[in-house]
């Protein structure tokens, strides 16, 4: 299987302002793409593949005033126009919503390198245009590379790369766990395993204090810094917001390694299946008093990660009917209590059940799988 491989780049200056110049050139061919396509379907055109937008591409550039393009490695520029095109297609297939412009200042920095280029040495990697870069750790040799991406996370620079490893076939038990994922607790299994909340250590509500008080000073300041329609950016600001741009770095960084954390401890158990509720993320963001909690959990990201890591050690991951009431039918008897509300932490049923509902729900999944 495929499994990415993310390394941190020590940059010097030099090399440092090449990769900002490479990430920018990039997330400027994707908007042009995308500002060609609509401009294209505005005047009645069809979809323009990205093989032909590549060509006037090269014959943009032969002007002076795009000469700038040359700067950088042309796979950069190709890539991020099939990427553009590649988002269309998605969106023509209803499996991804309208590809939006590219924003300086709110999108991550990131670049596509060619990997028939790329070149690797103990702790160096050779990017395009670069140069030679030492990075944190050695990157394998000798193995086929797929999709080297370049991106800032606000902090440092980083090199992702896809590398074919064996996947990890241990002995397996008979288990079948069911996971209810929710907001009070962030996953319940039906073997009484339970992965608290996160969001709700002193760790992240000290961040998150922290956090409101730097964006009302960085508001401050820019008001007192106003000059009619437009905002003066001062040294401070770009300060105070340096401070909330790493504050932000912090917090996901905490969030995700409570994610890995917990699936680990799931797949340690090593089960034979793993069964999880379908989540319907999208529809459950329009709840306006519960958006942000769902938001800070992470649940599409915690799906993801245990859904890989079940296929790294052959464990069959399984994923219940949207509609399935795991929550409001009981584990024992199997009657379906359609008074259930949301406030109701505990499960009561006739037969004379008392449980936790999330508990409740976790082993009905689980009984999926038989």
């Amino acid at each position: 299987m495929i499994l990415a491989m993310k390394v941190r780049l020590k940059p010097t200056p030099k090399q440092e302002n090449q990769l900002w110049k490479s990430a920018g050139i990039s997330r400027w061919a994707y908007n042009w793409t995308l500002a060609r396509q609509e401009e294209n379907y505005r005047n009645g055109g069809k979809f323009l593949p990205d093989r032909s937008l590549r060509k006037e591409l090269t014959q943009v550039k032969q002007s002076k005033e795009f000469a700038w393009l040359y700067d950088v490695s042309n796979d950069i520029t190709k890539q991020a126009v099939k990427d553009a095109c590649d988002a269309y297609q998605k969106f023509f297939k209803k499996q991804a919503d309208k590809p939006r412009f590219k924003s300086r200042k709110h999108t991550k920095p990131s670049f596509y390198n060619d990997l028939v280029k790329l070149k690797v040495k103990k702790d160096l990697v050779f990017l395009l245009k670069v140069g030679w870069v030492s990075t944190s750790e050695q990157i394998p040799m000798d193995t086929k590379y797929i999709n080297p991406r370049i991106s800032f996370d606000g902090k440092y620079w980083y090199l992702s790369v896809g590398i074919e490893r064996d996947g990890v076939k241990p002995a397996l038990t008979n288990e079948v766990i069911g996971i209810d994922v929710g907001v009070k607790k962030l996953a319940v299994c039906s073997n009484g395993m339970t992965f608290k909340n996160i969001n709700k250590t002193q760790a992240i509500k000290k961040a998150e204090r922290r956090l409101r008080r730097l964006q009302r000073n960085v508001s401050r300041k820019y008001e007192m810094n106003r000059e009619g329609n437009r905002f003066v950016k001062t040294c401070n600001i770009v300060k105070v917001e340096k401070s909330i741009r790493l504050l932000h770095r912090r917090l996901t960084n905490i969030r995700t390694n409570h994610l890995h954390q917990s699936t680990n401890a799931i797949v340690k158990t090593k089960p034979s299946t793993v069964v999880m509720e379908t989540l319907n993320i999208t529809g459950m963001m329009k709840n306006r008093h519960l958006s942000k909690a769902i938001a800070q959990q992470k649940l599409h990201e915690f799906k993801r990660q245990l859904q890989y890591k079940c296929e790294k050690h052959g464990i069959r991951f399984m994923e219940a009917d949207k509609w399935y009431s795991s929550s409001k039918t009981c584990s024992d008897c199997g009657r379906i209590n359609k008074d259930l509300k949301l406030s109701d932490r505990v499960f009561k049923c006739n037969c004379g059940l008392e449980i936790d509902r999330d508990l409740n729900a976790s082993i009905n999944l689980a009984k999926l799988a038989g």
